[in-house]
């Protein structure tokens, strides 16, 4: 009798759940982000140890991580994979009315807080089958490596110079202005370049050993410092300790700008900054891995759309 080959027992589904073992470390959070069952991927993880031969995850501590079989699998594993999209998605159209697609979104919570709610409304509106993820801003190290890996679609945020390993698309500029609560001092008196380095600021925490930041790289490249008196991992935060305190939170004018609007006094003002700070920019990054692929294209185009689209407050 024939044996059957390798190949009968592997189909792409396979592949894929193992690329995502490799990547999650969990099989927990492989059946989350598949859509499966848990015990429908603990039985796929048992199939490509028999495979394989190898435990291909291990247990170590409290979590999980991958043999040196399984590690040395992840770089052709996410080849097979996008491949099989190559492969594939020129001879099929995107169509977002019937497409299931997820699409994956990296942001900075710098960004103005009413554009990745425009962005989410759009792309549920247009293709109500897609799901949506927005995930945090990784670390400079790591979005361009989440980026080719296919674990997000795309990153939006600001850089003085974003990475030119990565294709990108300018969204949108913006001032750079200070918000601070509306009984600070400098709201009556004015400040100078001095009294505005020396007041106390809140800054978000660092993203990674020696990052600095937009404001701060300037500043450094003025040969300036500020006082740094706060840092906080919530951006979101942040204006409101700054409502309740003498902190000076400086960013761009369109996220300050929106905590002051609406008809409840919100116990901020808007000062200009007397340090001069280039426009900050913000834009779209992806990969050339999903450069053309249909679905990418539109999700880059929605981005695009829903920031043209979005009523930004005019610069003064």
């Amino acid at each position: 009798m024939k044996q059957p080959h390798l190949f009968d027992k592997i189909d792409l589904q396979l592949i894929r759940t193992l690329h995502t073992l490799l990547i999650e470390r969990s099989v927990s959070k492989t059946a989350m982000r598949l859509g499966q069952q848990q015990p429908a991927v603990s039985v796929a993880l048992k199939r490509l140890r028999e495979l394989t031969g190898d435990p291909i995850l291990v247990r170590s501590g409290t979590g999980m991580v991958p043999t040196d079989v399984g590690l040395r699998m992840l770089g052709p594993v996410t080849q097979i994979l996008q491949s099989a999209e190559n492969l594939f998605s020129p001879a099929r159209a995107f169509d977002p009315a019937h497409a299931q697609e997820t699409f994956r979104i990296a942001a900075s919570d710098t960004l103005d807080p009413l554009f990745l709610p425009s962005v989410m409304a759009r792309i549920k509106s247009l293709a109500p089958g897609c799901r949506v993820e927005v995930h945090a801003l990784s670390a400079q190290a790591q979005y361009a490596h989440d980026l080719g890996q296919g674990l997000i679609d795309v990153v939006i945020g600001n850089w003085a110079q974003p990475s030119e390993e990565l294709h990108r698309a300018q969204l949108f500029e913006d001032d750079i202005m200070c918000l601070v609560s509306s009984k600070h001092p400098a709201v009556r008196r004015g400040w100078t370049q001095e009294d505005w380095l020396a007041c106390e600021h809140i800054a978000p925490m660092p993203a990674y050993p020696g990052w600095r930041g937009v404001i701060d790289e300037h500043l450094d490249r003025l040969n300036l410092s500020r006082h740094i008196a706060a840092r906080c991992a919530h951006f979101g935060l942040m204006p409101r300790m700054v409502a309740s305190s003498l902190l000076v939170l400086t960013t761009g004018r369109h996220y300050c700008q929106r905590f002051l609007e609406g008809d409840v006094p919100s116990g901020l003002a808007l000062l200009p900054c007397p340090v001069p700070f280039p426009k900050m920019v913000y834009y779209q990054l992806w990969h050339e891995r999903s450069h053309n692929a249909e679905s990418a294209r539109w999700l880059r185009e929605q981005v695009k759309i829903s920031a043209l689209q979005l009523s930004l407050p005019a610069s003064s």
